[in-house]
Formats: structure tokens, sequence, C-alpha cells
């Protein structure tokens, strides 16, 4: 178990229109100019934007993976530690944090091309 930094960058590349931005210390990950993610290379985590509900159910039933790291509005953002995750997971958590950031077509196109998100319509 456990994703590199590298691993991590190449899961990116399944992602329409993501883009990084280099800041120094991290590394801001976005769609459409919006951000979604962030990389701190030299602790090999990352930051995601996820629900606020989504936020405490992940770090209260694993605080060893994950730890709150702010709220903003609607918006729980998430560290996840790549070394205590696994692939599969790491991709979803991905993919929902892009899907609320993308505009709706690009994640209604993403959404069928990946089979997510079509229990949820009816």
């Amino acid at each position: 178990m456990g994703v590199s930094v590298d691993e991590f960058l190449e899961l990116l590349d399944r992602f329409p229109d993501v883009r990084l931005n280099h800041g120094g210390e991290w590394v801001g990950i976005k769609v459409r100019g919006k951000g979604f993610g962030y990389l701190w290379e030299a602790t090999e985590t990352v930051g995601l934007k996820a629900t606020i509900e989504e936020q405490i159910a992940l770090v209260s039933e694993r605080p060893d993976v994950f730890e709150v790291q702010f709220t903003a509005g609607r918006f729980g953002w998430v560290v996840v530690h790549l070394d205590k995750i696994d692939a599969d997971e790491l991709f979803e958590l991905v993919a929902e944090a892009w899907c609320l950031t993308a505009p709706s077509q690009m994640v209604a196109e993403f959404e069928a091309a990946h089979s997510i998100g079509q229990a949820h319509t009816g």
C-alpha cells in the first residue's frame, strides 16, 4: 500500500484539463483555473477539496491517513498521507475533488466515461 509522489502525478493525467502551479514548497493543482488540490513533495502529502461531511468522515475513521486541512465555505479540505493510501482510493478522492471544481459539462463527460455518479441520477 502507499502511493509515491510520482504515481500521484501520473494519476492526475487521468483528469481532463489539470494544470500544476509550482508555488515553492507546494504544487497547486487546478482545473480551468480553480484549485482542487495541493501537493507537498517534501512531506509526501496531498491536500484535496471535499465536502465538509466527507472531510469529517475521513478524518474520524482513519486519522492516521487523513487530517483536517481547513474549511472554506461549504468545502472541507483534507490532507492525505500518500504512503498510507492505495491508488484506487486516492483516485476516488481526487475524482471527487476534481468533480467539485470542474465545470458541470466536463464533470458530466468525465462521470459518463468512468461510470461515476450514475447511480445518483434518476
